[in-house]
């Protein structure tokens, strides 16, 4: 079978204090029509990355709302995740091809097993998230009864075509699809029909619950972060559409007039992603030679709270995406009202409209940014106030609840 996820169990109220009762009962009327439908989300990893995050929470809230949610995962050797690799990278606009006859049957192959673990008969609605499992109904022996969704969470706004095209013969039978923003639904694009949902972060799971700045300086010091130091940080998977690489140049732009400053990029190893490593053992490099630069991992003992005490405590996030579906560390540092230095792409500026930081285009942007806010304290912290303010406004775990709610009740 399909490895299904333990999520545990979260109670919908226990946001109330945040969004406020009305939100919440809001909530319960729209799933009050919904009560006991069967819902599956399938997707490639359970750790490591935006989507296994946000189901790691709409998954035990929607079922505490009444609903019956699974979430599982499918199955497939390196090769077939090297090859999905390639596909997400074409689809985010590179200049990856699906050539060989080989990679496409390893793609169909890994989808044809995978999708004869599922009976569609079981459930009402199946979401399929992202690439990796997209042939999954294609493949499947009959759709069954259930409402099929594809949702991606990746900027295909400008995707390689080959690529595209390939994929496309896919996505384009199920009954729905779900993209983060509109202008990532590509322009050939018109089945099925479309739905534009942003994610959202979770306030109360342990990357964004209070935390003392007590606890969070005690977390870091035993990284070896210590309270005297003033440090940036970037959160985000190792990934070359991350341009940690970049961050690194603008970090020693900056260390030329703040010789002080510390730089720690904090990323995930996911099952889904092995070019991870590569980008992994360039930074390791810098790490040798440069005591102000430090690279953790979820590996070596950095958690979801230790990440949550990097977003407090840091003078400054840093996104510098050159693409990007959505960038949930945005949300989750301005949550905490710390200022973002950001590239300008994909979601990245739908969480800046508010305030909350800047967007660069460059390198020397970003260090000139990174400069302009650490020395300009009172600036800093009224971009932090504005950004948590449209966060919660805008971006938190009720409101995707709402809107799936909301598209589960047209599907039906």
């Amino acid at each position: 079978m399909l490895q299904l996820v333990n999520t545990g169990r979260q109670s919908i109220h226990s946001y109330s204090e945040i969004v406020g009762k009305e939100a919440i009962n809001d909530l319960k009327r729209l799933a009050k029509p919904l009560h006991n439908l069967r819902v599956l989300n399938i997707n490639a990893t359970p750790y490591g990355g935006g989507v296994s995050e946000l189901l790691r929470s709409v998954v035990p809230l929607e079922n505490d709302l009444g609903l019956k949610v699974e979430w599982r995962i499918i199955a497939g050797d390196e090769q077939f995740f090297k090859v999905t690799k390639e596909i997400h990278d074409a689809l985010q606009g590179g200049h990856n091809y699906l050539n060989r006859q080989h990679d496409r049957e390893t793609y169909l192959n890994y989808n044809f097993i995978n999708s004869h673990e599922i009976d569609p008969d079981n459930y009402d609605i199946i979401i399929v998230h992202d690439p990796q499992p997209a042939a999954l109904l294609d493949c499947c022996r009959s759709r069954g009864k259930a409402k099929w969704i594809w949702r991606c969470h990746i900027d295909t706004s400008q995707p390689n075509m080959e690529v595209w095209e390939y994929i496309r013969n896919f996505v384009a039978i199920y009954d729905k699809a779900i993209f983060t923003m509109a202008k990532f639904v590509p322009p050939d694009f018109s089945q099925p029909e479309v739905a534009i949902i942003p994610p959202a972060i979770d306030p109360l799971s342990p990357k964004n619950m209070a935390l003392s700045h007590k606890m969070a300086r005690n977390l870091l010091s035993w990284l070896g972060i210590f309270p005297h130091e003033i440090f940036i940080t970037q959160v985000s998977r190792f990934d070359k559409w991350k341009d940690p690489m970049g961050v690194i140049k603008a970090y020693r732009l900056v260390k030329k007039e703040m010789p002080d400053i510390h730089l720690a990029l904090v990323g995930s190893m996911a099952l889904d992603d092995p070019s991870s490593w590569a980008t992994y053992s360039k930074l390791t490099v810098e790490d040798r030679v440069d005591p102000n630069f430090h690279l953790f991992t979820n590996l070596t003992g950095v958690s979801n709270v230790e990440v949550n005490a990097f977003q407090r405590l840091s003078k400054i996030i840093v996104q510098k995406s050159i693409r990007e579906g959505f960038g949930l560390v945005v949300s989750e540092a301005l949550w905490k009202e710390t200022p973002v230095v950001a590239g300008n792409a994909g979601g990245i500026p739908m969480q800046l409209k508010g305030g909350g930081g800047f967007l660069i285009d460059t390198i020397e942007e970003c260090a000139d940014k990174i400069l302009r806010l650490m020395k300009n304290e009172d600036e800093a912290h009224a971009l932090g106030v504005a950004g948590k303010k449209y966060i919660r406004e805008n971006f938190l775990i009720t409101r995707l609840i709402k809107d799936e709610l909301e598209l589960f009740k047209s599907l039906l």
